[in-house]
């Protein structure tokens, strides 16, 4: 009995990186505020708002560019440029709020509009969130819009195909900005 038990702990403890380890890290958006603390300086002790361009101001480090980097690149970032006023500083970033990251849903659903979502979420999720489709929806046409830089592109969703078990690949995590629109 302690043995199967001792087995199952085990068996779950490793499995649980692995579930991790698939979803890419956070990256930070407009619209996300920021904890930006350095150890023992009170001054540097700051709730930051990441502006509409995706940057924010820090007192003796100035813009920092914060839009599409982790948490982690942006405590990089500042504690080097910091070093030349606080040597060896010792900074840690943390997301306050996510309110940068957001989807969109629209078309022949329940409930369209902006989502802002702290997780990532793929098509079925953001479907079911928007309180699912009407009656006359087009199931078997949705698309997905989405921006690369100054290129939009369209990403089909066959709903029929996907909830069958079928072409699974088609319900894809969507990204800050997508638009899933159900004709």
């Amino acid at each position: 009995m302690f043995r199967v038990f001792g087995l199952i702990l085990l068996l779950n403890a490793w499995a649980m990186p692995v579930t991790a380890a698939a979803l890419p890290p956070y990256t930070v958006h407009p619209g996300d505020v920021l904890q930006v603390s350095v150890w023992k300086e009170p001054d540097l002790q700051l709730e930051l708002l990441v502006r509409p361009d995706g940057g924010f101001t820090l007192p003796l480090v100035g813009e920092v560019a914060a839009a599409g980097k982790t948490a982690e690149m942006l405590r990089e970032e500042i504690a080097q440029r910091l070093q030349s006023f606080v040597p060896d500083a010792v900074v840690t970033v943390a997301l306050r709020q996510l309110s940068g990251h957001k989807i969109y849903v629209l078309g022949k659903v329940n409930r369209p509009g902006e989502y802002a979502v702290n997780r990532y979420v793929d098509v079925m999720q953001a479907l079911s969130m928007a309180g699912g489709t009407t009656t006359y929806a087009d199931l078997n046409d949705i698309t997905i819009l989405r921006r690369d830089g100054d290129q939009q592109r369209a990403i089909e969703f066959k709903y029929t195909q996907v909830s069958q078990g079928k072409r699974l690949e088609q319900n894809i995590i969507l990204q800050s900005g997508d638009v899933v629109v159900v004709p």
